[in-house]
């Protein structure tokens, strides 16, 4: 993790300034995250980066947390006005004063997360979450572990790939449950992603 770090850091600005428009399916399932979890849910952001998906999220009548594992992406967010703290979901505090979090959202964070770490992190997660509350998270589909450098980082990125029955099972034992797993979303360079919706215990209240 500590090289994918270092590589957003050194190129933060030119990631944010890179990074495109929001697809239409995150954009729907946000619309419909708002819906469920009703006006002024409080959600924690894991890997707000550019803070994209946070803005969006206000609009709809949301609290976000905004949260990132690079210092950058956290300086540049406090720069545009917003709170936010660097954060790695694996070590760190995640609760807040005011409670926990009705929703957890990870749009492209938790692929970064090495495989052994995934089933602690999402433990974490649903630790800091109220019971009935929502993960909504997405994965690189495939197998094995690699490095890649594409697009605006110029330093290689490790990312861990996963398979929708591995990642079921592991969030069935972190705690989720009424787990949702959406395999072959198609990506911008030819790659596949799983999108995942899970419930925190028992029904959404």
């Amino acid at each position: 993790m500590k090289d994918t770090v270092r590589a957003y850091e050194l190129d933060a600005v030119a990631y944010v300034e890179a990074s495109p428009a929001m697809p239409d399916s995150v954009r729907a399932d946000l619309e419909a995250l708002a819906v469920r979890l009703g006006p002024g849910a409080f959600v924690l952001e894991i890997g707000s980066g550019g803070g994209r998906d946070a803005r969006v999220m206000e609009d709809l009548g949301l609290r976000v947390r905004r949260t990132d594992v690079t210092p950058a992406f956290v300086a540049l967010l406090r720069e545009q006005g917003h709170a936010a703290d660097v954060l790695d979901p694996l070590v760190d505090d995640l609760t807040s004063p005011d409670g926990p979090f009705d929703a957890v959202w990870a749009n492209a964070s938790l692929l970064h997360v090495a495989r052994a770490d995934l089933p602690t992190v999402l433990s974490r997660l649903a630790g800091a979450t109220r019971d009935g509350g929502l993960l909504r998270a997405s994965l690189k589909e495939g197998d094995g572990e690699g490095w890649s450098t594409h697009g605006s980082i110029r330093h290689p990125r490790h990312f861990t790939y996963w398979r929708a029955a591995a990642v079921t099972d592991v969030l069935a034992g972190a705690g989720w449950s009424e787990v949702e797993v959406r395999s072959g979303v198609p990506g911008t360079r030819g790659e596949t992603w799983l999108e995942v919706s899970a419930v925190r215990g028992s029904m959404l209240r």
